[in-house]
């Protein structure tokens, strides 16, 4: 019998089911929905434009309405996204002032 037969007993579901499959579960309930100003899901890599003005703080510069930010990264937070600007670096943005491009 293999690690994958072993059934486990899952106290969310209250079920008992193969290891695997709770290991795919956890593994999917970890994993951060991060939603755009418009609710489409952002991914490592997409780019967006800034829906707003924004000020940032430390740099003295503002980012435009429309301004694209290539290859965005995730955080593991749903309201945070790491980016990178050609004059501010270390830019993080809160995902509901841009938009899907």
């Amino acid at each position: 019998m293999s690690a994958n037969d072993d059934y486990v007993y899952d106290e969310e579901s209250g079920e008992w089911m193969p290891a695997s499959e709770l290991a795919s579960r956890q593994a999917a309930a970890s994993r951060v929905e991060v939603r755009d100003a418009v609710g489409n899901l952002l991914g490592d890599g997409d780019s967006v434009a800034l829906i707003k003005d924004l000020e940032v703080k430390g740099a003295g510069k503002t980012l435009k309405v429309g301004t694209v930010i290539k290859s965005i990264r995730l955080t593991g937070d749903p309201q945070e996204i790491d980016c990178r600007h050609e004059s501010i670096r270390g830019l993080v943005l809160r995902a509901e002032f841009v938009r899907k491009r």
